[in-house]
């Protein structure tokens, strides 16, 4: 499977210490399957630093690869109140229980983000946060929060400047 990262400059060997934290799913390594969407992330460091780089990967990218089955894979398939739950507590830097090595789902995007912030701020319940996403197709993400992962799973390919 490809997936794809946007950032402003070529990414070969992802290294968690440089994550970000109170992001959607906290600290990690975060691609797309979506290369438009890697597109749209990419685009925010045009427009601040004036580059752009996409960059492409292979995840499991050998014949027969599978992951070890002690891996912790958490995976949302849509816009739930656990998704709900889990994006508010890594959003404001709460621990989140036992630590994923991989989370797998929706993006807290723009069309998202309004329905998360009144939420946030307590203006809106869980159900009627909940009621707003659900006719939000999740774009989905992966977020790789184990280097070991990251290092025996994840195959750099190659990178496009985008302008």
């Amino acid at each position: 499977m490809m997936l794809y990262h946007g950032s402003y400059t070529v990414v070969e060997k992802p290294d968690l210490s440089y994550s970000r934290l109170r992001t959607d799913f906290g600290k990690g390594f975060y691609l797309t399957p979506l290369k438009a969407q890697a597109k749209s992330w990419a685009a925010r460091f045009l427009r601040e630093r004036g580059s752009a780089v996409l960059s492409m990967y292979a995840f499991l990218p050998n014949p027969g690869d599978k992951l070890p089955a002690e891996l912790n894979i958490l995976e949302f398939d849509t816009h739930s109140l656990e998704w709900l739950e889990f994006i508010t507590a890594c959003r404001l830097g709460q621990s989140v229980g036992t630590a994923p090595d991989l989370v797998i789902g929706g993006v807290a995007n723009d069309k998202v983000f309004d329905t998360l912030q009144l939420y946030f701020d307590k203006l809106i319940g869980a159900e009627e946060a909940i009621g707003r996403l659900r006719y939000n197709k999740p774009n989905f993400q992966y977020c790789f929060k184990n280097q070991a992962l990251i290092d025996g799973y994840l195959a750099y390919k190659h990178s496009e400047v985008l302008k």
